[in-house]
């Protein structure tokens, strides 16, 4: 069970990196950003999925975490 807590952890942390340097990439001017809304649009072009789903995905991930914490920790909450 602890492996997959690790894993979640790992995954939201690879998913949250993925989206700030898409910000960071476009807040800096390295990648071109035509529609504002912070996602290159060479990335946007290919995993145009990944960016407009984000909010859903987060929530998932958060949702799992907080769940399998839970069952793991079940005081220390």
């Amino acid at each position: 069970m602890n492996e997959f807590i690790i894993t979640i952890i790992f995954i939201i942390v690879l998913v949250a990196g993925v989206y700030w340097y898409a910000g960071y990439l476009t807040k800096s001017g390295k990648a071109e950003d035509a529609d504002g809304n912070l996602i290159p649009d060479s990335w946007e072009e290919k995993f145009g999925w990944f960016f407009s789903s984000k909010g859903i995905i987060m929530f998932a991930l958060g949702l799992i975490l907080g769940y399998f914490l839970g069952v793991q920790f079940p005081g220390l909450f």
